[in-house]
């Protein structure tokens, strides 16, 4: 099996001013295609070639096969990153997630600030993830490609923040990165979809 990444839901420009075609051109289009690559060239003639994605990070996680891991797991990342962003976005979530998110932090301001808390303080590349863990939300950050899908935590919204996903458009300013995502890109139906899939909502 050939491992492909779907199109973006939105059109490489729909993002704008939160996020550039530029930066979608070359984190899209670069970096997650070059992902894939990658991961296609490793497992060619193993294995891996016959498991679905979600498979073979599961397998290389458990078998410290780091390069196909890293691979894999940035190829999954990436595709669950569009979708966690919509150009329709509101930043507002609603139905039993917004309950649950104000059971879980407090408040939809309490949540936005531990949010970007972690994103700011994760050092270096990796990601914050709203999960659900059992019958609690939580916020967590992963360093590098590593994912939820290697936990029992459930992803229903990630934020990238290696630098190549904000640098055209925020330079150095990880922070006001996060709340342009916060405020104006986090799809919030595609959190309460994965919210309901797991009988949640």
């Amino acid at each position: 099996m050939t491992f492909t990444i779907p199109d973006l839901p939105y059109e490489r420009n729909a993002l704008e001013p939160h996020m550039s075609r530029e930066t979608l051109d070359y984190h899209f289009g670069k970096h997650h295609q070059g992902y894939c690559n990658k991961l296609n060239a490793l497992a060619k003639g193993t294995p891996y070639e016959t498991m679905s994605l979600e498979e073979v990070i599961r397998s290389s996680f458990e078998k410290e096969d780091t390069g196909v891991f890293n691979n894999a797991a940035q190829t999954w990342n990436h595709t669950f990153l569009w979708n966690s962003m919509s150009p329709d976005s509101n930043g507002t979530p609603r139905g039993s997630l917004a309950a649950r998110i104000d059971e879980s932090f407090g408040s939809l301001d309490a949540f936005r600030q531990r949010f970007k808390e972690a994103s700011v303080g994760q050092f270096g590349s990796g990601y914050v993830w709203l999960v659900a863990d059992g019958d609690k939300l939580d916020i967590i950050s992963t360093a590098n490609a590593h994912t939820p899908l290697t936990s029992s935590k459930v992803p229903l919204l990630t934020l990238d923040v290696w630098e190549h996903a904000y640098y055209l458009d925020y330079r150095n300013e990880r922070d006001r990165f996060t709340d342009a995502f916060l405020e104006h890109l986090a799809n919030w139906e595609f959190a309460q979809a994965n919210y309901d899939a797991i009988g949640k909502g």
